[in-house]
């Protein structure tokens, strides 16, 4: 696998560590989580759902392809084995606050001054600098996510799922690989707070360059239309042949003729007529049929079981059991669950077992 024979120390928490940290370990690294012994993750806690043995299921979506070590870092022989496996690992992952590693001599200095010059060493904060604690739905506030989340004149909301620690998982992920392309010794640092900035995307776009201060407008598009739903349909007309094979397909070629109508640009100014004249012509069944056919992108709104049953149906296997254990697959092509997440405290013994022998190779992560 194209991370084999990497060594990650992942002393991260909740979601955009772990997430980082389960890529490596889908991409072949090896990885060991470190967790506090009164609980460990605590996404361990955090349920219901659980499965069926009483694991949250929370936990289960970011930690597989790993190893559990229990490790107080408040106790100077753990701390002395938190040390030996940092300055062994190519990765270290981290989410305390800022200065707290530093604090216990597992710092980014302390490593390359103890003899890791190599180190790949990955810090994920809330703010940056800041010592400010956060979590996703903070992040999607402050972030300016939630501004523009939900229906227009209505209260703030937040997104569905966990988007910002997602995306900072991911850009983790991103400057991690970057970095050990060219060779390690180097520090990657990432907040939420950037992340969610990034994540705005096109509605940051249109406040720096034009001015313009977003807001939410339900399922509808700022910059394009139709690009919403009707009823339970998604119709998602990305230019203007889009939209002339949309009215052809429902039978009505002369709606794509209508000035109001003709451009992207006339149908925004005159969206709320555009969409009184869609609603008739989208109804009914049969129409998503006609509309795909045509090549118009085009779908249903589905629950969480509809969209694996979806993506089942077309061929993209979008789930992995091991161990007993059920988590989506990676969509990358060259990835692969090894390991189930593991247990608190799963692979004390023998990882204590190595980190106190001295140039001991690791332990096969083998299942």
């Amino acid at each position: 696998m194209p991370l084999s024979g990497l060594l990650v120390a992942d002393f991260s928490r909740v979601l955009a560590g772990p997430l980082c940290a389960q890529t490596l370990g889908d991409l072949g690294a090896d990885v060991v989580k470190v967790e506090r012994p009164d609980g460990g993750d605590d996404t361990r806690g955090w349920g219901p759902p659980r499965a069926p043995d009483g694991t949250a299921t929370y936990y289960l979506a970011l930690n597989r392809n790993k190893r559990s070590l229990r490790l107080d870092l408040k106790d100077p022989g753990d701390r002395a084995l938190a040390r030996e496996l940092a300055l062994r690992a190519d990765v270290v992952v981290e989410s305390f606050r800022p200065g707290l590693m530093d604090g216990l001599g597992l710092g980014f200095d302390d490593l390359v001054a103890a003899g890791n010059p190599g180190v790949t060493y990955c810090s994920i904060s809330a703010f940056g600098g800041a010592a400010l604690p956060g979590y996703d739905l903070l992040l999607q506030a402050m972030g300016g996510l939630m501004s523009v989340t939900g229906e227009e004149g209505g209260r703030p909301l937040k997104v569905g799922a966990p988007v910002v620690d997602v995306l900072c998982g991911l850009w983790a992920t991103i400057g991690v690989l970057a970095a050990l392309r060219d060779g390690g010794g180097r520090r990657v640092e990432v907040s939420l707070m950037d992340s969610a900035l990034t994540g705005l995307l096109n509605q940051a776009s249109g406040w720096l360059n034009g001015g313009v201060v977003p807001g939410p407008m339900g399922n509808r598009h700022p910059s394009l239309t139709p690009y919403e739903t009707f009823g339970d349909l998604v119709v998602a007309c990305g230019n203007d042949a889009m939209f002339a094979r949309l009215c052809d397909a429902v039978g009505a070629p002369e709606v794509a003729q209508d000035p109001r109508f003709a451009t992207n640009a006339a149908r925004l100014e005159h969206r709320d007529a555009l969409v009184a004249t869609l609603e008739p012509l989208l109804a009914g069944d049969e129409v998503e049929v006609r509309l795909r056919a045509a090549g118009v992108p085009v779908g249903r709104v589905n629950d969480v079981p509809a969209a694996f049953a979806l993506a089942e149906e077309l061929g993209l296997a979008p789930v992995d059991e091991t161990g007993g254990v059920r988590t989506v697959r990676s969509p990358l092509a060259d990835a692969g669950v090894r390991l189930p997440p593991p247990g608190l405290g799963e692979h004390d013994d023998e990882l204590r077992a190595w980190l106190t022998r001295p140039h001991a190779a690791p332990p096969s992560a083998a299942p």
